[in-house]
């Protein structure tokens, strides 16, 4: 497929599909809260979200717990840095080939792979904690090896999503699959913390590595529609290529990829050093250090219900805006405070801000991305 002869065209014939300008004062009048589950129809996402539920559960569990040790055994936010690094550099290595696989092979089976990976990797480190034997060169060297497992999983994962409903259901999807991820995030830090500090962090581990069975079962179990292989012999690189000049070409997915790429950069590093916000500036332990993750999670599953209630939302480039403006104001706002209390606030806010920027962007790229770039373009997003 030649999409450089045809950009113009392609651009011309979807662009005007998303309507992301004429604000309209009536846009309220789309907000409807029973269609907030609408895309829980489809068997296939009903597995997908109770699976994947469980299974991020225990995963942001795990982060927590990361995070707390690490800080615990070296006393120096410095190892945080390392630790974020060493599972971030992986991921921007490595996720646009994953992206390709991902348009290569069944999504399905990929997933699976990537799950199964990572259910390993957490039983490795509950072994080591569990014997005591856990040291910060290992924490790191795990962290790397899951971002590698992540850089295939996440394209794979959220060019899934159309697999499992239909197109007219696809932000509806979206969102709910943010509200999945930020349910677990609001309530799996938490519980994390608690068990940390009553039983250690090896528990949290074993409990990672058991809720992966959720989401593989889950995955195993659906019946979807067969998908044809495909039958392109280009070269890997080609193939990078071809994903890379659509976005550049593509005014409104150059546009949002590169927004969300600064967002990221510049905003999320707060989330790396907050076990160390948590000792040092508000003078707590690992509770605190779960209670802070949650409150961003319970901001983001405010503003996930929030976007899954619009249904078919016209506006969604107004909520991208807005997130725009909020978020680095919340994340400033959060730096001035020493208190618990205002902290937690100040976090739900970076959450509901941080949805409507990720949610909004993922469901604009999802609806003008054909679907043979799918897995490529979300690998570069």
């Amino acid at each position: 497929m030649n999409h450089s002869n045809n950009s113009n065209q392609d651009l011309n014939s979807s662009e005007p599909k998303i309507p992301i300008e004429g604000y309209s004062f009536k846009w309220w009048n789309q907000i409807k809260f029973t269609q907030i589950f609408t895309a829980l129809k489809y068997p296939n996402y009903r597995l997908w979200f109770w699976g994947q539920l469980i299974s991020l559960f225990g995963s942001w569990m795990q982060t927590t717990a990361l995070g707390f040790l690490i800080f615990e055994l070296t006393h120096s936010p410095i190892y945080l840095g390392f630790l974020g690094f060493a599972f971030g550099i992986p991921t921007w290595i490595f996720m646009l080939y994953g992206g390709v696989i991902a348009d290569r092979i069944s999504k399905r089976t990929l997933l699976i792979i990537t799950q199964s990976a990572m259910m390993f990797f957490a039983l490795v480190l509950a072994l080591l904690t569990f014997l005591g034997a856990i040291q910060p060169w290992q924490l790191i060297t795990i962290a790397f090896i899951l971002g590698i497992a992540n850089a295939f999983d996440a394209p794979a994962r959220q060019a899934f999503v159309l697999d499992m409903v239909d197109r007219e259901s696809l932000t509806n999807a979206i969102a709910l699959n943010s509200t999945m991820f930020n349910s677990a995030t609001a309530l799996g830090p938490a519980a994390g913390g608690i068990i940390y500090a009553l039983f250690g962090p090896a528990w949290c581990f074993t409990i990672n590595s058991i809720s992966f069975l959720a989401v593989i079962l889950s995955l195993s179990r659906m019946k979807l529609k067969p998908v044809a292989a495909s039958t392109k012999k280009s070269s890997t690189i080609k193939d990078l290529v071809e994903g890379m000049k659509f976005v550049i070409h593509h005014k409104i997915i150059r546009t949002i990829i590169l927004m969300v790429a600064m967002t990221t950069i510049f905003g999320i590093s707060y989330v790396t050093l907050l076990p160390a916000w948590a000792v040092k500036i508000l003078h707590g332990d690992a509770t605190t250090n779960g209670l802070l993750q949650s409150a961003r999670g319970v901001g983001a599953l405010l503003g996930a219900l929030f976007i899954a209630s619009l249904g078919k939302f016209r506006f969604k480039g107004m909520l991208l805006t807005i997130g725009s403006f909020t978020f680095p104001i919340f994340v400033i706002v959060f730096s001035f405070m020493g208190s618990t209390h205002y902290s937690l606030l100040s976090l739900v806010g970076v959450g509901i801000s941080m949805m409507f920027i990720f949610n909004m962007a993922n469901s604009i790229i999802q609806l003008l991305v054909p679907d043979e770039l799918r897995g490529r373009i979300m690998g570069i997003y």
